[in-house]
């Protein structure tokens, strides 16, 4: 069946196949309102699946989205998928959300299958199973937050945080011999450990493609980083940021050693 991701922004991926549309995360819109025309157009079953609560992952617009009539968009009402903390800290009523996402609980349905894992942060990671088979997951906010200052924000040791990170990898490899889509943190926050997260969980977890995020506007570094990743993992296929010059790790390569053409 075959999948088509759109880059809305940060840490927001719309996922869509012949069935549905899965709204991730969602912040802030393109400046075009990208994401409302597609959920305004669709016809699709929508999903909003929301990891955490955090405001960069959070646009409170999902519940105002799910809430509207169904008949007065001329399409199916959405389905919600909230993390539990979402709901606690932004006080949303429990018996909104379709489901309300714990560690190591499951929301199944006519269309797909979302698990749901622990997190270094916040919430939960998800790993969501389409009817063909198809698996994706996105991190949220599990990374490894490895500060080289051990950050005042982060209530553990880098060790410690290390830890919890490689243990949640390990648990979705037990269940997973491949994932075919990743959304996962590159963040330039962490300076020269901005890729010692992504490393490891490539090393670990084999990924057909891997969609870096929660970059904040950085696609410089970005660009860099999975330049250097595409070399250290050749069976994976990384994805540049859709506002970048570069559209692939290669060609971010190359450009390095070779001129750029010219329109004469």
């Amino acid at each position: 069946m075959g999948v088509n991701i759109t880059y809305i922004y940060h840490s927001c991926f719309v996922v869509e196949n012949d069935e549905i549309m899965l709204v991730y995360d969602y912040w802030k819109d393109t400046p075009d309102q990208q994401l409302h025309h597609l959920l305004d157009t669709t016809d699709k079953q929508v999903y909003f699946i929301v990891s955490h609560f955090h405001e960069d992952h959070y646009n409170p617009e999902v519940i105002e989205w799910y809430a509207k009539n169904p008949s007065e968009k001329a399409h199916r009402q959405p389905r919600l998928l909230l993390s539990y903390d979402t709901v606690k800290r932004r006080r949303v009523n429990k018996q909104l959300p379709t489901c309300i996402m714990r560690f190591d609980e499951f929301y199944e349905d006519e269309f797909l299958k979302v698990t749901f894992y622990h997190s270094t942060d916040v919430g939960v990671s998800t790993v969501t199973e389409l009817a063909d088979g198809t698996t994706l997951y996105h991190a949220g906010d599990n990374n490894n937050w490895y500060f080289a200052d051990n950050n005042d924000q982060v209530k553990v040791s880098n060790e410690e945080m290390e830890g919890i990170f490689l243990a949640v990898a390990r648990d979705i490899r037990k269940r997973y011999s491949a994932i075919d889509y990743v959304f996962f943190p590159v963040d330039p926050r962490l300076e020269g450990q901005m890729l010692r997260g992504p490393q490891q969980w490539l090393f670990n977890v084999e990924s057909h493609h891997f969609y870096p995020m929660h970059y904040w506007d950085d696609a410089t570094s970005v660009e860099q980083g999975l330049a250097i990743l595409e070399e250290m993992f050749p069976r994976t296929t990384f994805h540049y940021p859709p506002h970048s010059d570069q559209q692939t790790a290669s060609q971010f390569l190359n450009s390095c050693t070779t001129p750029s053409p010219t329109n004469n």
